[in-house]
């Protein structure tokens, strides 16, 4: 007999279940042995030695399923044979010794296979160790009194063939294989290939099965050795049953038990002596046992189903009460039904209280899957660099939205913007009192980023049209993946300028800071390989400055919008000009004669204070410049 694991094998036994090679279902980890942390896994210590057998080798776990079977068998036969003692002699008896041939080859197997030392989580290789830890344990002396043929034994020592009542309750000891079948069940309900109502519904049965067959079988032993067998609860029945079939008495036997366990108690077949009496209510007391487990499994079991439902219909019960209490419009009330029962059919794609509990890397392997096709797609990121795709795919947020969903509402005050993954958008804006229609959207198109580039309530409003998921990215994780990326700013600012010309005139004419925008823009004479020159010239915002300007700026995301007036705050009030604020005092100036037509030195607030730094302006401020 050679090792039943690979030694050559590049992974360590402790990682992996199967007998050599790789492993192939990295969720097989998860029943491994495991070493214990800050245990230093010697490799070379874990090469298997000769006639040593991994307890975690596939053919071995094939052996002991194999003898799961078997141990059914014995389940069934030791009671049975202990009512009815012709079938021990007779018919079963073959089949009893080739089981026990089986049983005792797994007890020399024991010698050989290597266990888990609890102090170190390591596996003990060591021969004398194994065999030692076997012999002075309780499994080694029940396993051997279990498998012993003590019957055939008996009659080759003494030549007696008569069937004793001893060796009947002997052969009950065969019962203390059934741990291998609660082993089993334990490892098949850890199994995730395997479905767990499916396995919990399985072993409750055979639970009952177990006790029916047990107690009536000891039922009809009490009666056989009675010393009166009419005055006995079959004997009231069946006359002379004793020489009635076999399986009659067992149909009899399960019928008692079955209708006692069930607390049915029809009353035809009762105790009629004492000991019958006395052995109905323990088995009555035990019975309220059972059931209670039995009740108590089968209902979590059902409850844990359906809890997903339950939760549903409360919620959905929530928004019908919060709707009626508040008055709200139907159609905002179907758009929260819509909401929340697609939230509800989606969480099993989304499951985002898993993916918490995972590491980044493998978070960010699973968005680049599924987000990173669609990203470069989109209109701004055609052309950027691959680290910067991996990190907005990264960043990305997926959701569904039912048909007929504002997604973005108008004037709202942007704080994420949208990528279309599938299905459909209109692009709707309301304008005295009516709805007005510009254009629609499809996969991979941009939604919402007019807003949030140019730090300005949302132009349009953003309506599903049908099922659609959409991912999305906040500005302010936007701003600060792309400010330390220079080429990727130009890159986006050139798609974005770009997907503004080619915007519809209905639109742009919506927006009427975007048309001075592109009116002051002159990038058609900017050669592709003048960054210099165009970072001077236009900035991420689209603040065009002077060419005399020397210092080249740096592209932001978000800088802040200013309204600036030409003259003295206490000289009345005029409309002013709305622009974003530069990154000096120079270039505020510079940009205010541009704007307002005259030169300029002095910067006020509506105060009258005068400004210094432009770091302690606020979004919106009115600048007074003169």
């Amino acid at each position: 007999m050679t090792s039943w694991t690979d030694p050559t094998s590049p992974l360590p036994l402790l990682f992996r279940r199967r007998s050599s090679g790789e492993i192939r279902n990295l969720a097989s980890v998860s029943s491994s042995i495991l070493p214990a942390f800050g245990t230093v896994v010697d490799e070379g210590h874990l090469q298997l030695k000769k006639f040593v057998i991994a307890p975690y080798d596939r053919r071995y776990r094939w052996w002991q399923a194999f003898l799961v079977l078997l141990v059914i068998y014995s389940a069934w036969a030791s009671p049975f044979e202990l009512a009815f003692k012709k079938v021990a002699t007779g018919s079963l008896m073959p089949v009893d010794l080739v089981v026990d041939a089986f049983f005792a080859v797994d007890i020399v197997l024991t010698f050989f296979v290597a266990y888990l030392d609890k102090s170190t989580y390591l596996l003990v290789l060591d021969h004398k160790k194994i065999a030692l830890r076997y012999v002075i344990s309780i499994y080694f002396a029940m396993d051997v009194v279990s498998t012993l043929p003590i019957q055939l034994i008996y009659r080759m020592f003494t030549g007696n063939s008569h069937y004793a009542q001893v060796f009947g309750f002997l052969n009950l000891l065969r019962l203390w294989r059934l741990r291998r079948v609660s082993e089993l069940f334990e490892r098949l309900e850890k199994d995730t290939r395997f479905s767990y109502f499916w396995i919990r519904y399985i072993k409750l049965i055979c639970v009952t099965l177990f006790a029916v067959h047990s107690a009536g079988c000891f039922y009809f032993w009490m009666a056989t050795h009675h010393k009166t067998l009419s005055n006995t609860w079959i004997g009231t029945e069946v006359n002379d049953f004793e020489h009635k079939s076999i399986w009659l008495c067992y149909t009899y036997s399960i019928y008692w038990a079955t209708v006692t366990l069930t607390t049915v108690g029809y009353g035809d077949l009762h105790a009629v002596n004492l000991g019958e009496k006395i052995f109905s209510i323990f088995y009555m007391l035990f019975n309220i046992g059972l059931f209670a487990y039995l009740v108590g499994n089968m209902t979590n079991l059902i409850v844990h189903s359906a809890v997903r439902t339950l939760f549903m219909r409360d919620a959905i019960n929530e928004i019908f009460r919060y709707a009626r209490k508040n008055r709200l419009p139907e159609g905002l009330k179907e758009q929260m039904l819509a909401h929340m029962q697609l939230k509800f059919k989606t969480a099993e794609l989304q499951q985002e209280e898993v993916l918490e509990d995972l590491p980044k890397a493998i978070r960010s392997s699973i968005s680049q899957h599924l987000f990173r096709r669609t990203v470069e797609k989109t209109y701004l990121f055609k052309g950027v660099s691959e680290h910067l795709t991996v990190q907005l795919a990264s960043e990305m947020k997926a959701e569904y939205f039912p048909p007929k969903v504002d997604i973005i509402l108008q004037n709202e005050i942007p704080t994420d913007f949208y990528i279309l993954v599938f299905g459909a958008l209109d692009v709707l804006k309301y304008k005295n009192g009516t709805e007005q229609f510009f254009s629609k959207l499809g996969s991979a198109d941009l939604v919402g980023e007019i807003g949030v580039f140019f730090n300005t309530p949302q132009p349009f409003t953003v309506r599903t049209k049908k099922l659609s998921q959409v991912i999305r990215i906040s500005h302010h994780h936007f701003k600060e993946m792309v400010q330390p990326q220079n080429e990727d700013g130009m890159i986006m600012i050139k798609n974005f300028i770009q997907h503004l010309k080619d915007l519809k005139q209905e639109m742009l004419q919506e927006i009427p800071f975007l048309t001075e925008f592109l009116d002051e823009l002159n990038i058609e004479h900017i050669q592709p390989n003048e960054n210099t020159q165009y970072n001077e010239l236009v900035n991420f915002h689209g603040d065009t400055n002077m060419e005399e300007t020397n210092e080249t700026s740096t592209p932001g995301v978000i800088t802040l919008r200013v309204i600036i007036h030409g003259h003295h705050p206490d000289e009345g009030d005029t409309n002013g000009k709305l622009i974003h604020l530069p990154q000096s005092m120079e270039d505020l100036l510079r940009l205010a004669e541009k704007k307002l037509g005259k030169r300029a030195s002095t910067v006020v607030m509506a105060d009258g204070s005068q400004v210094e730094e432009l770091d302690a302006l606020r979004d919106n401020d009115h600048l007074f410049i003169f």
